[in-house]
């Protein structure tokens, strides 16, 4: 009677703590406040889905300082240049320390042009990249990610959460 007792006791047990468990599991499957944040940060979302976290570079200094002297860009994240007016914009990569992939966008967030792996500039002068297409914003990814990704001059790119952004 004894084993008997014990043996439910111990189920009992059991089924307590699965259960405190399962709770505590459903409390981690809600989103943290950062995590609620970083939902409305601005983003690109490529036509396979996958998102990419923009800085914005929406004036001439923020535009001229760019992704200079960074040492790293992981996936997921870019470099949205933005400017006041469509025109052709040529990009080149004096103080850059990555290779990076550009990618030149109509107001519709359409691709227009694609420039794949842009190594740093070793010598100066450095030599401009230009689109030889009309385009409203520049999108700078890690290189390798626009292949990584599929990328395709056609293709749209969802622009999202740059809210009431002028560029100057």
């Amino acid at each position: 009677m004894k084993k008997a007792e014990a043996s439910m006791g111990l189920i009992a047990l059991l089924i307590v703590t699965s259960l405190a468990l399962s709770g505590c599991e459903s409390q981690r499957q809600l989103p943290a406040p950062a995590a609620e944040a970083t939902l409305s940060a601005p983003a690109a979302v490529l036509p396979n889905g996958f998102t990419v976290r923009l800085e914005l570079a929406t004036n001439d200094e923020l535009r001229a300082q760019g992704l200079m002297y960074r040492e790293s860009l992981p996936p997921g994240e870019g470099m949205l240049f933005l400017f006041p007016r469509p025109g052709e914009y040529p990009f080149w990569m004096k103080n850059t320390l990555i290779p990076l992939d550009m990618i030149w966008l109509e107001t519709s967030g359409r691709v227009v042009a694609i420039r794949p792996d842009i190594q740093p500039c070793r010598a100066d002068p450095c030599p401009t990249y230009a689109p030889e297409a009309i385009s409203s914003y520049v999108l700078e990814l890690a290189a390798g990610e626009a292949k990584a990704h599929n990328l395709s001059v056609g293709d749209t790119i969802q622009l999202r959460n740059l809210g009431d952004v002028r560029p100057e």
